[in-house]
Order: C-alpha cells, then sequence, then structure tokens
C-alpha cells in the first residue's frame, strides 16, 4: 500500500485521539479539597490508626521477618550439616554470584554507581551469572566483563543525553508505530559491540559464566531470556548485530521506540519476530549458575545454598507521589507507572522466596526512599544522571549497602488499610465513607 494512502487512513484515528484528550482536559472534575500530594503529603505516610494498627497486630511485619530469618538460617544448618564428610571436614561449595539488574531508563545511573563504587570498594566479585533487562540490559555485558569496562559504564550514565538515545518524532509518532526513533542508541550500542567485546563474552562463556538479557516477544506476549555468551561464542555471521538487536529490543519501551525485529526460522522456514523491552513482561529475573551436563546428576553439584544473589533496582521501591494532571492519558501514563513499581517489587518478592527455598543469600539495592529525583527516567541528562550516579557509588559504600529481606517487610511498607470514620459516619462532602488519617511516624 502506498505510504502516503497508509497516512490518510491513520490520520483519524490520531484526530479523534486528540480530539478525546482535549475533551478529557475540558471535563476535568476538580477535587472538592487538595489532594495529599498537591499539600505535600505521600499517601504511604497517611494512615487510620485503627485500620492499621489491627491489620499490623493480625499481619505483623517483624513476624514474618523472623520466621523467615530462622528458616534460612535452619536450611543452611542442615545443608552444613549433610556436607560434613566421613574424615570430619566441611566440603565447601565454591563462591557463586549472581547479579540481576532491572529495567528503568536514565535511572540505570543509579545501578551503575553501585557497580563502578562497588569496583571501587575493592570487593566486587566477578559474577557467575549476570542478567538483564532494558537499561539492565546496557549495563550487564559491561558488568559481566569485569571492572575494566567501568569506565565505559560511567561515561554512558553520565554523559549521554537524550539526543544521544533517541530522535522524537512529534506530531507524525502519533501516526506511525513509535514517537521516536532509536538509531542514535543503536549506533552506541554497535561502537560499544566490538570484535574484542565478542571474544571477551566468548571467552567468559567458555569459562561456563553466563550473560541473560530479557526481551519480551510483542505479537506473542512472551518474555524471551537471550543467552548472550553462547550467541558471542557461536560467532557466526550476523551474530556480533543480533547481540546489538537484542540490547537494543531489551531496552525497546513499546509506544515510545519502536520493536525490533528479528528473524526465526521454524521448520525452515523464516519469520520475523518483533521484540520489545524485556521489563514490559518482568521488572528482572534471576538464572543459575552453569553445571555442566556431565555433573548435572550430581545433586550436591547443583545445590545453590550459600550462592549470593545481588538485585540492584534502578528505582525507588516505593513510587513517590505525583500530582495528577485531570486528563486521560495523563492519568493512563501514571497508572502504569503504579504497574511497573507494583510488578517490580512483586518480582523482588519471588525472588527472595527462591533464595529462601534453596537457601540463597539474598541482596537488594534501590535508589533510597529519601532520594530527590530530579528527571523522568526518559529524559537523559548529565547533571541529574551524575548526582544518581554518584548517590549509587555512595549507597555501595554506606555502612548498610544493602537490602536482605523483600519490599513489604520494612517500616512503613505494610499495606495501608483504612475503616469510616472513627464515629462511624459518612462524611458529607460527596456522600461517601472517609476515615481519620494521621502522618505515619
Amino acid at each position: 500500500m502506498d505510504g502516503r494512502v497508509r497516512t490518510l487512513i491513520r490520520m483519524p484515528v490520531a484526530f479523534f485521539l486528540l480530539a478525546g484528550v482535549a475533551t478529557a482536559c475540558r471535563h476535568a472534575t476538580p477535587t472538592p479539597f487538595p489532594t495529599p500530594a498537591e499539600s505535600g503529603l505521600n499517601t504511604r505516610d497517611l494512615i487510620d490508626p485503627v485500620a492499621q494498627g489491627e491489620a499490623d497486630d493480625l499481619n505483623p511485619v517483624n513476624q514474618l521477618a523472623a520466621a523467615a530469618e530462622r528458616l534460612r538460617k535452619d536450611r543452611q544448618q542442615k545443608l552444613s550439616d549433610q556436607s560434613v564428610s566421613e574424615g570430619g571436614t566441611a566440603s565447601k561449595q565454591p563462591d557463586r554470584n549472581i547479579l540481576c539488574l532491572s529495567g528503568g531508563g536514565s535511572f540505570g545511573a543509579y545501578s551503575a554507581g553501585v557497580l563502578v563504587g562497588w569496583s571501587e570498594r575493592g570487593d566486587r566479585p566477578s559474577f557467575d551469572v549476570v542478567t538483564g533487562i532494558s537499561t539492565g540490559a546496557l549495563i550487564g555485558p559491561c558488568v559481566f566483563l569485569g571492572p575494566k569496562y567501568d569506565a565505559e559504564l560511567k561515561q554512558f550514565y553520565t554523559t549521554v543525553e537524550s539526543k544521544d538515545i533517541y530522535k522524537v518524532r512529534r506530531f507524525w509518532g502519533l501516526l506511525d508505530e513509535s514517537f521516536a526513533d532509536t538509531s542514535p542508541l543503536a549506533k552506541r550500542i554497535d561502537a560499544f559491540i566490538s570484535p574484542a567485546v565478542m571474544q571477551d563474552l566468548a571467552q567468559a562463556h567458555r569459562d561456563g559464566r553466563r550473560l541473560y538479557i530479557g526481551t519480551t516477544e510483542e505479537e506473542g506476549k512472551q518474555f524471551v531470556i537471550w543467552d548472550i555468551g553462547a550467541i558471542a561464542a557461536r560467532n557466526g555471521p550476523g551474530d556480533r548485530e543480533l547481540i546489538v538487536k537484542i540490547m537494543l529490543a531489551s531496552s525497546a519501551a513499546p509506544g515510545f521506540f519502536p520493536a525490533v525485529h528479528i528473524d526465526v526460522t521454524v521448520d525452515g522456514v523464516r519469520h520475523t519476530e518483533r521484540h520489545v523491552d524485556g521489563g514490559v513482561s518482568q521488572a528482572l529475573f534471576y538464572r543459575p549458575p552453569y553445571v555442566a551436563p556431565d555433573e548435572r546428576s550430581n545433586v550436591a553439584a547443583r545445590d545453590l545454598a550459600g550462592a549470593k544473589v545481588y538485585a540492584i533496582v534502578a528505582s525507588k521501591l516505593y513510587a513517590d507521589p505525583e500530582i495528577t494532571r485531570q486528563w486521560s492519558v495523563n492519568s493512563a501514563g501514571k497508572n502504569v507507572s503504579t504497574l511497573i513499581y507494583a510488578q517490580t517489587r512483586g518480582d523482588l518478592q519471588r525472588l527472595y522466596t527462591v533464595c529462601l527455598l534453596t537457601g540463597m543469600d539474598y541482596y537488594v539495592s534501590a535508589i533510597p526512599a529519601e532520594y530527590q529525583m530530579s528527571i523522568s527516567s526518559a529524559d537523559f541528562s548529565p547533571v541529574p544522571m551524575t548526582a544518581l550516579f554518584e548517590e549509587g557509588r555512595r549507597s555501595i559504600a554506606s555502612a548498610k549497602p544493602w537490602r536482605t529481606l523483600p519490599p513489604g517487610i520494612g517500616v512503613g511498607e505494610s499495606v495501608l488499610t483504612r475503616l469510616l470514620s472513627r464515629d462511624g459516619s459518612r462524611r458529607d462532602s460527596g456522600g461517601c465513607a472517609g476515615c481519620d488519617c494521621e502522618v505515619r511516624d
């Protein structure tokens, strides 16, 4: 079909979309009183003391944390007892370290700062497994290959600007696949995945270490994990370009960035898949260390007890409050953001359960709740990104660089519970039930 014809067909769709936005703006209903965000309050700090007290009594956070810690220690003790040999000496599993990197756009500057600061601290391990999604997919190869790539990591997350990542297509983006063109990012990834990097990735894979990147196959709506080291070790025609495509696809926020086309062959027939941001499916993901085929029947070789799992989250665990502009597109965007934060917490909670059941140690670093964010994750700006990078360095150098419990088990993280107002009556305004809240200490 002629491109001009396609454009004419699409134009009414864009017209009605814009008309709907304008209508939503005109008919927005104001709230009778200021919202908490408009008054500078965070809803997470507003509690109904009666309802919250009852909920916390029935489901005490400290009790859950203590029970989880007892289970972990009991399992470690049992595994230690079982590992004592006939000669009376305990066999020791080699140190195994797994790193899971989340998505987060420009907030990846925090993850980069943690990793560079960890190298500077002198005890960053060589990771047996690195997994990455979205901005984590861009960080993954650098950290997987070791501190010698820290300079590239720092340079990317402290000097690039939005124009170095994408070009906004403005109005015509409404009529096509995406709002932005990611050719600038594709060029940067292509320059980084040099023949030398390919050789380093291949050698690490041959040594038994693994680098995985996650994407989402758009039409099938399926999460796909790519073994980057295996592709590098194969080193066939087009394999370097495939790795570039995978990294670009993993960071392709759908709608904003275009999908990346990756060819696959099914029963001798060639097809083209459309891959987008892995963060659409998962916030982060875990894979166990590699075990050679001839050792997989050995229970001890596959035992994960004592392995350390580190998750670095390029965001806060709980979103900062934001004033919602009362029009449909803004509201939809804010609620998608809420889903992403909830997904991240859910993935971290699931990872903690895996660690608890297998005896692995669990460590999490996320942007501190008190840190004042000054940019959105789609805004690449050197000054605020450098500040976020330095916050990551500060965090890893602090006395308590890691969190060892999942989200939801911590001070001020219990789910908010509300009742009617204390006298049991309904408030007059709007005729809806209300509650008398207090600011959480």
